[in-house]
């Protein structure tokens, strides 16, 4: 789904100066929108810089590590330490391009932030959302996000009570018992255009 990436960049942290979950999302839409403004086309035609923008507000905010080791679940305990360093960076480039698309349909007016009645002097956090759709109707989007020494990251969302990572848990879970864990991180390459798995 489209909203998924969309919703990750959102949840990514521009340098927080108020340090609460919901400043993430909310001066997340405030960076996206200055990146894109203007430049959707151009960004359409230009996907190398529209990776560069994407990659520029999430990597540094999106616990890639955690939310990798979530989707592997099982198989992380039993790959080595040069499988994990490569399916995190495969999973998080494949993810990157999958859904690049939902960021030039990006409306900062589509997304509603409700106010947060969580704890955020916790470990773990989630920040609620609704996002407008074209028609009209819109969807909750959750965001569950970690509290690093850096700050809060995020490492999952919540689309209509369906979740990205217990999504991508169910799919390549399959896949590694049909083939395998190496198999399922070639392809993932294959996808992110990465050296190695092309």
């Amino acid at each position: 789904m489209r909203l998924v990436l969309a919703s990750l960049l959102l949840a990514a942290s521009v340098a927080l100066a108020d340090d609460s979950p919901n400043a993430v999302i909310e001066e997340s839409v405030t960076l996206l929108t200055e990146q894109m403004d203007g430049r959707k086309d151009e960004l359409a035609e230009d996907r190398d810089a529209l990776y560069e923008i994407i990659d520029g507000i999430l990597l540094p905010r999106f616990d890639r590590r955690f939310a990798a080791q979530l989707v592997l679940a099982k198989h992380w305990r039993t790959a080595n330490e040069e499988q994990q360093t490569r399916f995190i960076e495969a999973f998080y480039q494949a993810l990157l391009r999958k859904y690049a698309d939902g960021i030039l349909e990006f409306d900062p007016n589509m997304i509603t932030v409700l106010p947060f009645r969580g704890d955020a002097s916790g470990k773990r956090s989630k920040v609620r959302s609704t996002v407008k759709l074209d028609d009209g109707s819109s969807v909750s989007v959750d965001y569950e996000l970690v509290k690093r020494k850096a700050g809060w990251l995020v490492f999952n969302v919540i689309i209509e009570g369906v979740s990205y990572v217990r999504n991508f848990r169910a799919e390549l879970d399959s896949e590694i018992r049909a083939s395998s864990l190496d198999a399922v991180i070639e392809r993932l390459e294959t996808e992110a255009g990465i050296a190695g798995g092309e």
